[in-house]
């Protein structure tokens, strides 16, 4: 079979989604990429796959660059003709569905997350709502990240009974993500991973550790991510250079490797305000190590409260504190065993084969029905 596989940039294709993409190809199926080139592209072709450049824009909406965006997507399926069409992300779940769906190509969907969009309830999330309400008519398949997201989007009709699943986020590779051995820095060290924007409570993060620097706290507080100052809620770069100047954090950048940066952080944070299943937290526990994270769809599901992390109040930076307070103080055993709970959560529950495995029986399955 011909599979397209569509997303908001290359790099989201390579370091989520090779495994699968190397699965598809064992298997004998022709691979066709569709994304941004950036500066990962080459891997993707080098990989076997043939690549289709598209321009896409996940800042924000602007109903100019997203109607061009439905017809850029349906000239490429017109000249594609792919067998199926695998959608992850916002725009190409509504567009792309749209544009396959208007050439009789059947897709597969995955709801990797519904950002702010169903947090607010003005006319951009009724526009949002409409267009997943029609593209998803189309789509064979609609795979979610977790049950919080699916209750929603069959609570509002938004899909189908019988077209909607559930899978372990984007899984986990257990093997590239091994265990740390435990290690006790000194002093003790926070690290967020994130892209700069508030809605993965970025700021809530920078208000905590100014409670506890004010509090006395000896500990580094690190972020790991790019700076996007021109997405919609995206953080000043001068704000952020006042962060580094004034020492409230450590800056490290970015990387197209996390793990170093993972194994050497004592406990990982994110207080995000909606996620599908946060890939950072994902690593994070199968490197044990232990999370804290808001208790919102999508964390609440890879970290259980005391268990293999700490789950905050959302949008509480003073909760927020009292839970790194908390982790900070613990003894080493009880930060080695939240480590160790968090690896074995991984194991039982979000192995990326889990996935891989549920994405070639809905691949098998329509090509049974075509």
């Amino acid at each position: 079979m011909k599979i397209a596989i569509v997303l908001n940039t290359s790099w989201n294709i390579y370091n989520f989604r090779m495994n699968f993409i190397r699965s598809l190809r064992a298997r004998g199926h022709e691979v066709h990429t569709v994304a941004p080139v950036d500066d990962f592209t080459h891997f993707l072709t080098e990989a076997g796959c043939v690549h289709h450049p598209v321009r896409m824009d996940s800042r924000g909406a602007s109903p100019v660059k997203d109607a061009a965006l439905l017809i850029e997507l349906w000239s490429i399926y017109r000249k594609m003709r792919p067998d199926v069409i695998l959608h992850y992300t916002i725009k190409p779940n509504v567009y792309g569905s749209l544009a396959a769906g208007l050439l009789g190509i059947p897709t597969i969907n995955n709801v990797c997350g519904l950002g702010t969009v169903f947090l607010k309830n003005n006319l951009v999330s009724a526009i949002a709502i409409f267009l997943y309400k029609i593209s998803f008519r189309f789509a064979s398949k609609v795979f979610f990240q977790n049950p919080d997201d699916l209750s929603l989007f069959l609570n509002t009709k938004l899909v189908a009974p019988e077209k909607a699943d559930l899978i372990p986020g984007s899984g986990i590779d257990l093997n590239k993500f091994q265990p740390a051995a435990f290690k006790r820095n000194s002093p003790f060290t926070f690290l967020l991973i994130s892209r700069l924007i508030t809605d993965k409570g970025v700021l809530d993060y920078i208000k905590a550790v100014k409670h506890l620097r004010a509090q006395g706290m000896n500990a580094r507080f690190q972020i790991l991510g790019a700076k996007d100052p021109l997405h919609k809620r995206g953080i000043q770069l001068k704000t952020i250079d006042e962060w580094i100047s004034n020492g409230t954090i450590e800056y490290l950048g970015t990387t197209s490797d996390v793990r170093q940066f993972i194994y050497q952080a004592d406990c990982i944070v994110l207080p995000s305000y909606r996620e599908g299943a946060p890939r950072t937290l994902l690593e994070a526990a199968s490197s044990s190590k232990p999370i804290i994270a808001t208790d919102v769809p999508g964390c609440h599901h890879v970290v259980r409260h005391q268990f293999n992390g700490l789950l905050c109040k959302l949008k509480d930076p003073e909760d927020l504190a009292q839970k790194m307070d908390t982790m900070a103080n613990f003894d080493d055993a009880t930060i080695k065993k939240l480590g160790e709970n968090g690896r074995q959560k991984m194991e039982q529950e979000f192995d990326e084969k889990v996935v891989i495995n549920k994405y070639i029986k809905a691949i098998a399955n329509l090509s049974k029905s075509a």
